[in-house]
């Protein structure tokens, strides 16, 4: 019998030589490095907000004075506040204030930006505009402490001319919290028209063309344009106002120091009197965390009132 020959089995032939099949490429994650630009942020905002915070709330529930150490006392301080008459006092001096000073700042400042976009767009004239905000506050509360001088002041020499009689306007009950909020408005007015005229300037300018060939008058382009785009950055203005407002501090330190009889004594005024001449660091702290508090509610309401984070341009 011949032995079988062993046959090889049939073989797939190779596949054609091609071109290696593509693996998916790795997306390279940046966050580590966003991270480490984020860094000397952070830390400063620990340093210089988040740590005083909590130091500050601490303290607003400790009786504690510059001289002793911080003994907690619970919410006593917050009980005396809700008691005390000059804290409401200075609370109604500032919302006087705050209403002046915006109304008043906010009116200038619309106008100005409105003249500058429909009529001029020089940067030597928003240069000549952002020159009083440059000022340090200090310098402009003691230049118009000089202006307003009952016997040598300029102001009160113009308002002879014309047959005012001279008045003590920082000295006088009546006339100096509208002096000290007359006096930042002058300070604040030409940043704030230049926030409102960059608003204005991404409001596409054929809403203006088609308005002008319908009849529309400059005023009622204003109101039916200019105003309703321009509300995001408006609330945004009003805001930033708002808690710049309650925050007066160094002009009144100069100029009234809280007088006449208390005519001027903001809420901020109030604080650094409780903390550093009264050495009332405890109540200080828990008068300070109060205001916080009502500044966050009027911003939370101001925002909602205003569609902040809504815009009628799409």
């Amino acid at each position: 019998m011949r032995d079988a020959v062993a046959v090889p089995a049939a073989t797939a032939p190779d596949p054609p030589a091609g071109p290696a099949p593509l693996r998916p490429r790795r997306t390279r994650d940046d966050r580590r490095v966003a991270w480490l630009f984020l860094l000397p942020v952070l830390l400063g905002f620990a340093v210089f907000y988040l740590y005083p915070t909590v130091r500050g709330v601490w303290y607003s529930l400790t009786d504690y004075s510059l001289l002793n150490t911080p003994k907690f006392v619970g919410a006593d301080n917050y009980a005396e506040l809700v008691s005390d008459g000059q804290f409401w006092d200075s609370l109604k001096v500032t919302a006087y204030y705050v209403v002046i000073n915006i109304g008043s700042q906010t009116l200038l400042a619309l106008g100005l930006a409105a003249l500058m976009h429909r009529l001029t767009r020089s940067v030597l004239v928003r240069a000549m505009m952002l020159l009083p905000w440059l000022v340090p506050n200090v310098t402009v509360a003691l230049l118009w402490m000089w202006l307003l001088d009952a016997d040598l002041g300029f102001f009160n020499h113009l308002l002879g001319l014309v047959g005012v009689e001279h008045r003590t306007y920082l000295n006088s009950p009546l006339w100096a919290m509208p002096a000290v909020a007359l006096v930042n408005t002058w300070a604040y007015t030409g940043y704030t028209a230049l926030l409102l005229y960059a608003g204005m300037l991404q409001i596409p300018s054929h809403l203006y063309e088609s308005a002008a060939l319908d009849g529309a008058g400059e005023w009622r382009m204003f109101r039916r344009i200019t105003l309703p785009l321009l509300r995001p950055i408006l609330a945004l203005v009003l805001v930033v106002s708002l808690i710049g407002s309650f925050q007066i501090f160094d002009t009144v330190a100069v100029t009234t120091k809280g007088g006449p009889m208390g005519a001027t004594r903001v809420i901020y005024f109030y604080i650094y009197q409780q903390a550093f001449t009264y050495f009332h660091m405890g109540y200080a702290s828990a008068v300070a965390m109060a205001l916080v508090l009502i500044l966050g509610v009027l911003t939370f309401v101001q925002m909602r009132l205003l569609r902040a984070s809504r815009s009628d341009l799409t």
